[in-house]
Formats: structure tokens, sequence, C-alpha cells
């Protein structure tokens, strides 16, 4: 069983301290179709604007769509910005009050144009900042560092939001890295783009991208993602920072981790996207790494799960987070490409426990499906359509033996799941070797137990079971003529007739020997 969706299915609630630059993103829609008259540029019709938190601002909203409770440690200055920023912040259960007000800077706001031209999409026109770069006064460095102190106590990780808009200073990093370490508590840092990345020594693990490393080690990474080469970037980070780890994302080729007592990296490869907007896949990578952590995942699939989550974000327009539950059911589709759908029942439950945390209803029906046909389609759409996710439970070749004696099934478990988990109807395969599925029935609580209209109420097994969990059961009428059974002595029946007379041989054709084998 997978060790990542196992711990999904069994998620933690966890606490987060974030610290960084608080931003504002402002953005501004409307039509751009025409040109102005005194100046060759677009014009744009503002028709709606929102106002979102970005920058360390959005990991924390990412870090609560994850299930966690946040405490944010910022700067922001004396204006409306800073107002709809922490209204924002506290709506979403963050506790915002070790943000300082700083009154000699503005809070930072990313002001985004973005136009709609003859019906297409939105496109991003332009980007107007306000923001200071000057480093934070040292009065507000010890502010920040005396909210930090009474707040480590409470949480499980530490993370460090840099963006270099003077925030993050030296003294700023460093005292929480050495408080934090001194405290058990991991650090996690989004590095800037800088030169010099000797005031994150010391913290747990570092997330820069493939350009934020290069400039800082002065190396150059594989454009193919080689991990033999991408090694030596990875270790002088790994060394030069006494980190514990160090996680290299690669765009398309993933990510490359690298942990202090490694004899090599590991590659965590990626899915291919389609990249609509790569706003905030950073802030996103850093949340599901301290979220993972946070929830004991190893350290690869902690980036497993990263990779996940980033690639859901560039698939959405701006920085919108992404829920827990979305991710997870993203690792599932994944698990079923690579594995197809026969589960064992731990498997399966994962599944089940992921669908009803997301509101779905899970609907059970179970059989032979020894030979498919029309009426074993028609019954699975038919309940596939009844809730969000169908489960079928094949009975095993021991089963279906005893059930239909010697010579049945004619098609083994494997090959029977097979087909059936094709289907596009299906969610879940699941194999059962007793008389019944009772057990599974139990274990599964279905919203939903399904079977075919050959039974009653009264007959269905496990019927009472879901019912009392607060199920429902639902007979599904059979197509007449239509069954396995009939199937078979139709395909005996042929077989017992003897061959079909060939057709009349043209005038001038030959015949063909065909050996028999």
């Amino acid at each position: 069983m997978d060790p990542l969706l196992a711990t999904l299915a069994d998620w933690k609630p966890f606490r987060a301290l974030v610290v960084g630059d608080f931003m504002l993103d402002q953005l501004l829609y409307g039509t751009a179709d025409r040109l102005s008259p005194d100046a060759p540029v677009p014009v744009l019709r503002v028709t709606r604007r929102e106002d979102r938190p970005g920058g360390a601002a959005n990991l924390c909203l990412n870090l609560i769509a994850m299930h966690g409770r946040v405490t944010a440690l910022g700067v922001v200055g004396s204006d409306q910005e800073a107002v709809l920023m922490r209204t924002a912040l506290l709506q979403q259960g963050v506790d915002a009050s070790g943000i300082v007000t700083d009154h000699t800077r503005p809070t930072t706001v990313k002001r985004n144009l973005i136009g709609l031209a003859q019906g297409r999409h939105a496109q991003k026109m332009f980007r107007v900042d306000f923001e200071s770069r000057e480093p934070i006064a040292e009065s507000i460095v010890a502010r920040l560092i005396e909210a930090f102190e009474q707040s480590l106590p409470r949480v499980d990780v530490v993370c460090i939001e840099d963006y270099n808009k003077g925030v993050c200073t030296p003294l700023l990093c460093q005292q929480i890295i050495q408080r934090a370490k001194e405290a058990g508590k991991p650090v996690f840092v989004d590095p800037a783009g800088l030169e010099d990345y000797s005031k994150y020594r010391g913290a747990t693990v570092l997330t820069p991208n493939r350009t934020e490393a290069e400039r800082a080690t002065r190396l150059t990474t594989d454009d193919e993602g080689a991990p033999e080469h991408n090694a030596t970037l990875a270790r002088t980070l790994l060394s030069d920072l006494d980190l514990e780890a160090v996680v290299v994302t690669l765009d398309k080729q993933g990510a490359l981790l690298l942990e202090q007592d490694a004899e090599a990296p590991v590659p965590v490869p990626t899915v291919a996207r389609e990249v609509y907007d790569v706003t905030g896949a950073g802030d996103m990578m850093i949340a599901a790494l301290a979220a993972a952590r946070a929830n004991r995942v190893s350290w690869v699939d902690a980036v497993r799960f990263a990779n996940a989550a980033a690639g859901l974000e560039v698939e959405v327009f701006g920085v919108a987070p992404i829920p827990l539950e979305k991710i997870h059911h993203e690792l599932l589709i994944l698990q079923t490409k690579r594995t197809g759908k026969l589960r064992t029942v731990d498997e399966l439950m994962v599944q089940v426990n992921a669908a009803r945390k997301a509101g779905k209803r899970v609907v059970f029906t179970n059989g032979c499906f020894d030979v498919i046909h029309a009426g074993h389609i028609a019954l699975l759409e038919r309940a596939a359509e009844l809730g969000d996710m169908l489960i079928v439970a094949l009975n095993d070749d021991h089963s279906v033996r005893a059930l239909k004696g010697e010579g049945r099934p004619l098609n083994d478990q494997e090959h029977r799941a097979r087909v059936i988990g094709a289907l596009g109807c299906v969610d879940a395969v699941v194999l059962f070797s007793e008389e019944t599925p009772i057990r599974l029935i139990d274990v599964i609580l279905p919203d939903v137990l399904v079977k075919g209209g050959d039974y009653t109420p009264d007959t269905v097994v496990g019927a009472d079971l879901v019912q009392r969990a607060g199920g429902r059961v639902e007979l599904i009428p059979l197509i007449e003529g239509l069954s396995t059974t009939n199937t078979i002595r139709k395909m005996q029946d042929n077989r017992q007739a003897g061959p079909v007379d060939p057709a009349p041989r043209r005038p001038g054709t030959r015949t063909r020997r065909v050996e028999q084998k």
C-alpha cells in the first residue's frame, strides 16, 4: 500500500508559523478590445476588481487549505491595503496578530491588469508594484522576534517565505532558525532570488527553483533534469548552508531531493501540465512540504505530494489555495494510471475515505462478472449515476467456483478485474473470496447498495447494515434475456451445431489451405 495515500487518508491537522513578505494581489479585470487614441497601447476597461492575499499571505491560505492552523508574522504599512489583507486572512482563520504595522513603508501591493479580448480567456497585460525593498528597522525585527518566541511553543513547523522585500533580514532569519532549532521545530525556507543564501544557514530545508539555485551557487542545472549533473548544485547548497535537505524544483522535470546523509539525490518526477499561470507555485510547494512533514511523511513522499499540489496550482489563473482533498484525489488518479483500478481492502478504504472527506457518495455493487454483456454495462452505468464513486466487488475464482460449479469462471479474477476496471463508470475494483460480500459491505458501509432487479430488498446481502448506517438499497431492472449463463449456453449451442457452411466460392478464385493449429 502506498504510504503517502495511507497518511492522506488519516491526515492530521497541524500548526504552522509563517514569517515573510506579506502582500496584497489586486486583480483588475476588464475588456481590452481597443487602442488608446493618444498612444499605441491597449485600453483596459475595468469591470471587476479582486483583492487576494499574496506572497507569505498566500502561503498561509495554502496551509489552511491543507488543514493547518496558521499564525502569521510579517510587516504591513498603515494603509487601506493592510486592512484588506488582514481582513482576508482573518476571514480564513489565520491568526494575524503577529503582523506588525510599520508607518514608514507601504503594504506591498501587486496590481495586475487583466484583459479579455475577443471573448478569449483572461490574459495578464501589465503589473504595477507598490513596495519598499529597504530592510526593516531593528526595532521592527525585535517586535517580530518577540512575537515569534510567544508563538513558537504552539506550532509544529515554521515557514520563511522570502520575496526580498526587506522583511527577511539576515538578523531575523538567523534568529528564527536558531530559536526554532533549539525548540526542535523544523524550518522550511522558500528563498528569494539572491546571490548570497548565508542568512538561511541552519534551516531544515530550502526549496529554490532552477533559476534561484543557479544564481545562489553560480552553477548550472541540466536542461533535461539529469540528477547526476544537478547533484553538484544540490550538494553545494546542502553543505554550505548546513541543511537537512534541499529540494530544487526543475519545472517539467519535477524536483530533485537531496538529504543530508544520502549517497545520491533522488529525482522526483512530476506530471506534464497545461501551464496557465506559474504564480504561487513556490508558495504551494513549501506549504505542501511543510504540511506533509508535519504529518511525518518521508522526504521523498513529501516531495511527491508537493509536486502534485504545485502542478494543480499552475493550472489555475492567479493564486488560489488547492484543498487537501483535491491533491489527494490527484494522487489517487495517478495511482490508478500506474496500477489500474484493482485495490486491496486497505487501498480501497484510502480511496473511500478521500471520497467521503470530499462529500462524495459511495456506491457499491458486486457479482461474478465472468462474461461481460450489455446487461452488466447497463447495471454499472446506472449504479454510477446514483453517487460519485462506484465500487465493484468481484467474487474471486474460488468464490465463483463454489457458486457456479466446476468450469467456472471462464475468465480468471485478474482478467475480470481488468475488464471491469476499464469501464469509465467504475472507480475501484476489489476481490472477495467468501460466498457473499458482507464483510466488505460492513467495512465500507456504502451510501448506496446496488443489486439487479431479480433481487428483493429483503434478499440483498448487507441491506440491513447499509440502511442502519443511513444508506439506501437500489434495485436496478435487468435487461430481459441477458445473463452470463445464457451467453455461455449460446456459445455452447453454436459449438455443438458445428461449423457454418462456407460461402460459395466465386468462379475463378483459388482456395487457400489453412493449417489447423
